[in-house]
């Protein structure tokens, strides 16, 4: 297929021109093809901590209902995905590994780039909606026994550093996986140690972590001193919009923009549950009954309108939609941007940021160029 008259989001920045592909992309040279008539053409989104939506959770979904959560995506710009697992028991774990393992991408589904495990290796006083029981010291047999059961498809673990232990398992799982630490009270010096060994990224930044300090950074500062890349949630709840433009500045191409979706996104205000854990979504805030914040009821085609309309430019919105979540998870060989070789994924978007067209792997996933 070949799209002309696009404004082509290639090398950070946009162009306008053609772009050509199959199932991967082959070139960007204009010839007989389709006129968008200006519309922008960018990377498909990629969400690296997403729990659910539509009903459905990683943590508790049975294996044949991961189609629909994969299809909500592709509706909403993702096309690949982090299935992103709650602090539950090793035994759902498990079912969890089992399940992804076996999942086959639907054609108007978005592809699931591997597990997210959030936990359990997390601080008991920032666990956040996190359930306590749930947690345990770090246990690196446990990460590789589900790591083999996801059929090594584990990308990225949150972690807290400060857990006895933890240092040793960092070292090990970063040969694996990409570690990140979040769910934390980890001091600076604490959270660089757990940078040193191996860990580069930070789940949800402000979020499950103390603050940014001018006497003491804690792990926000680490991260950044670090060169780490950072999560943000930006659905306007969980960050303030100033917040988040300090955070573009500080990280710059580092930012990765995440959901956190939990289940009740895609859907209205009422009562949900979260791993075993009520939950109460009011004016898309969720939280638990306690009102600890959860995660968000948002996504990331929201979330781009969002942080374009608090002042960031777009071309580092869609960065750290797409080239920094791919870099995060180390698959940025094959998704990411749109260099000739790589998956022909991409959304094509009008004026308002409003989504027209999901192509994954070359093939029309969602909507329509008519």
């Amino acid at each position: 297929m070949l799209i002309n008259n696009a404004k082509v989001f290639r090398g950070g920045h946009f162009e306008t021109g053609s772009i050509e592909f199959s199932r991967t992309i082959t070139g960007f040279t204009p010839g007989p093809g389709i006129d968008v008539k200006g519309a922008y053409v960018v990377p498909g989104f990629i969400d690296v901590h997403t729990h659910g939506a539509a009903g459905l959770d990683a943590s508790d979904c049975a294996a044949e209902e991961i189609p629909a959560l994969s299809q909500y995506y592709c509706s909403h710009g993702v096309t690949s995905f982090c299935f992103t697992t709650m602090t539950i028991p090793e035994a759902a774990l498990v079912q969890v590994m089992n399940n992804i393992r076996g999942f086959a991408r639907p054609a108007d589904g978005a592809k699931c780039a591997g597990v997210h495990m959030e936990g359990p290796f997390l601080s008991y006083k920032k666990r956040g909606a996190q359930a306590a029981e749930n947690l345990r010291l770090p246990d690196i047999d446990m990460f590789h026994r589900l790591n083999e059961l996801s059929g090594g498809k584990i990308r990225l673990i949150t972690v807290a550093p400060e857990l006895e232990g933890m240092t040793d398992f960092i070292r090990e799982a970063s040969k694996v996986c990409t570690v990140s630490l979040g769910h934390s009270t980890a001091d600076f010096d604490t959270a660089m140690a757990g940078f040193a060994a191996g860990a580069t990224h930070a789940t949800h930044l402000f979020n499950g972590m103390p603050p940014l300090h001018h006497r003491d950074p804690g792990l926000v500062g680490a991260a950044f001193a670090a060169g780490a890349r950072a999560e943000l949630i930006c659905d306007g709840i969980h960050i303030h919009p100033a917040v988040i433009l300090a955070v573009h500045k500080m990280f710059g191409e580092r930012l990765v923009i995440i959901s956190d979706s939990l289940r009740c996104a895609g859907l209205t205000d009422g009562h949900y549950d979260l791993a075993g854990q009520p939950i109460v979504v009011k004016d898309g805030k969720a939280t638990l009954l306690d009102g600890t914040i959860a995660g968000s009821s948002t996504n990331l085609l929201d979330e781009l309108k969002n942080v374009v309309s608090y002042g960031m430019p777009l071309e580092a919105a869609v960065t750290a939609m797409t080239e920094a979540p791919a870099r995060a998870i180390r698959m940025f060989d094959s998704i990411g941007s749109l260099d000739v070789g790589k998956c022909a994924d991409l959304l094509v978007l009008d004026e308002e940021l409003n989504l027209k067209a999901v192509f994954i792997d070359g093939e029309l996933a969602c909507g329509s160029l008519e």
